[in-house]
């Protein structure tokens, strides 16, 4: 089967339309049809619905789509060892982890990272869902639970908590509840139950609403439930990470946390060898031993 036919038809499935396809391959449309016409023929099959709106793959063109999109990522994996060089950490990652951990604990240590190594490009994905790294949805994964595929390598970090904060300001204006059936006199900020979250911090808000707490601002990240806590508008269900960023946030109610939240950083066995992921992989390590580090010294445990 030819190559090229299939790499144009796959350019033309993730964009669903001949003119973007030839926008990006710099191609005519007229070309991009011909190759497409070509490769429909060979197979003696329909690749593609074609509608005034764009294009809509055929069930024969979606396995063909699947079977292109798992030569991609194949082809990326096996550019991006041949990239790695034991000397030079340059080109791109591509890092997933939650909103929340990416906003609020990763990107703001990442300027130290390009310090060192000022060619790395970093893509990162922030989102609840869990990309699919041995189909190199992304390269390296922090996730709030231990990886289950077998063919990835792991490390555990750190373990989290869900713990309750207020910001100073709202504590100097409200008496702060010291018994969990005191939030009922108090506005409760958390994540919404229905969005993805990690399970340990809607278990401890369905118990904190069982003890007669009344949500009336629900977010669907921590990124904003925190704003909320900074703007004094209640007392949040946050993770004891920003603790050492934000060291002025009140606990609220100490002996109220979830249960421990372990957390993994997790690349696939192909890229065992990635310069790349190892950098990253050293780098968060040194900042989980200063966060650590820091915490002590806060006397924060």
């Amino acid at each position: 089967m030819d190559w090229d036919k299939l790499r144009i038809f796959h350019a033309v499935a993730a964009a669903g339309s001949l003119t973007h396809a030839g926008d990006q391959l710099h191609l005519s449309q007229s070309a991009v049809s011909r190759q497409i016409r070509g490769l429909e023929d060979s197979l003696d099959a329909t690749l593609f619905h074609r509608h005034a709106r764009g294009l809509i793959l055929t069930e024969q063109g979606e396995l063909l789509f699947d079977a292109t999109r798992a030569m991609m990522k194949r082809l990326d994996a096996a550019t991006a060892r041949i990239r790695d060089s034991e000397d030079e950490v340059h080109g791109e990652l591509r890092v997933t982890t939650t909103l929340g951990f990416g906003t609020l604990w990763l990107a703001p240590r990442l300027p130290k990272l390009f310090e060192r190594y000022p060619d790395l490009n970093i893509d990162l994905m922030l989102e609840e869902r869990v990309l699919d790294l041995p189909m190199r949805e992304a390269d390296v994964a922090i996730r709030m639970k231990e990886p289950s595929q077998a063919d990835l390598i792991r490390k555990r970090l750190m373990s989290v908590h869900m713990r309750l904060y207020a910001s100073p300001g709202y504590a100097e204006k409200h008496a702060l509840p010291q018994v969990p059936s005191d939030l009922s006199d108090h506005r409760l900020i958390c994540q919404k139950p229905s969005a993805a979250q990690v399970g340990a911090g809607a278990t401890l808000v369905s118990e904190l609403m069982a003890e007669g707490a009344n949500t009336t601002l629900s977010v669907n990240n921590y990124f904003g439930v925190l704003q909320g806590v900074l703007y004094d508008l209640g007392i949040g269900v946050l993770p004891d990470y920003l603790i050492r960023d934000f060291p002025d946030l009140v606990r609220v109610l100490p002996e109220v946390e979830s249960i421990e939240v372990p957390v993994f950083l997790a690349y696939p066995e192909e890229l065992r060898h990635s310069q790349r992921i190892a950098v990253f992989r050293d780098f968060v390590q040194e900042e989980i031993i200063e966060y650590r580090k820091k915490l002590k010294e806060q006397g924060v445990e």
